[in-house]
């Protein structure tokens, strides 16, 4: 039936024509954004999904920020223990050579003199061994702290040790001194239970700087595995969108080709009267 009133093929070009633009429009955003979903609109729960893992990413983010710091405090107090052991292996030689019998006096004060120095320095090692107000040898030391987990549900903890004189680590104490011979061999005994306890606690801090080098590596993994899922969500294979692009402009074009011949048709209505 010819009508001038209905286009029943108009109609239908011009459905398949706006039907071609709209995935001509999705086709063109995902190649200038490299996204197939780049907003909720694209696909609500690829996208929410999606955003959750970002999310996350962002979160592991502030656990790798919180690892290094923390790992940083426990560098500062590894490196004040390691200078107070070196300290306790100078005072050591300095207390056994006091111990010797028929020292001048001269050459005792010498020694004591050296070893009152030496002692005194492991305070001010003590005292200065701070990262960001956190000093982990102090006599109420602080802890190393990072966080465990993006929810902030666990951390990884790693103790202070009291590495003060008269401390629980280093039993020298602010008096102990090789002035004489006793004294001398009194403080030997004390460096040489010093020193073996330093080493245990400097071992234990060893373990525990290579647990947080061995979480920090899991963390940038996971946030690795995290972007891999996020990529493979939503963003778009440009191959196949500019193979995709080329299709529909071919398509548009015979669209509007083939709304331009229905449109046409009206007029062989004119030849019914001529």
């Amino acid at each position: 039936m010819i009508s001038v009133n209905t286009n029943i093929g108009a109609m239908a070009a011009v459905q398949n024509l706006n039907r071609t633009g709209l995935e001509l429009q999705q086709s063109q955003s995902a190649i200038s954004t490299g996204k197939k979903v780049a907003n909720v609109r694209d696909n609500g729960a690829v996208w929410v999904i999606a955003n959750k893992m970002s999310t996350d990413v962002e979160s592991y983010s502030r656990v790798r920020e919180s690892n290094e710091r923390a790992t940083a405090i426990l560098d500062t107090g590894i490196a004040a223990g390691e200078g107070i052991m070196e300290l306790l292996n100078e005072m050591k030689a300095k207390a056994l050579a006091a111990t010797q019998t028929g020292l001048s006096a001269g050459s005792q004060a010498a020694l004591a003199a050296d070893f009152a120095q030496l002692r005194d320095q492991i305070t001010t090692v003590v005292a200065n061994a701070a990262f960001d107000g956190t000093n982990m040898v102090k006599a109420t030391p602080d802890s190393a702290i990072a966080l465990g987990d993006s929810a902030g549900a666990n951390n990884i903890t790693i103790a202070g040790a009291n590495l003060s004189l008269g401390g629980g680590v280093v039993t020298v104490t602010g008096t102990s001194a090789v002035d004489n011979t006793t004294n001398a061999a009194a403080a030997l005994t004390a460096v040489n239970n010093s020193i073996t306890a330093l080493g245990t606690q400097l071992a234990t801090w060893g373990a525990g700087a290579k647990r947080m080098q061995v979480h920090r590596d899991f963390v940038g993994k996971l946030q690795d595995a995290l972007n891999t899922g996020i990529g493979s969500l939503v963003d778009a294979d440009l191959s196949a969108e500019s193979a995709k692009l080329q299709s529909l402009q071919v398509k548009q074009q015979l669209g509007i080709q083939a709304l331009s011949i229905a449109n046409s048709g009206t007029q062989t209505a004119l030849s019914l009267f001529r």
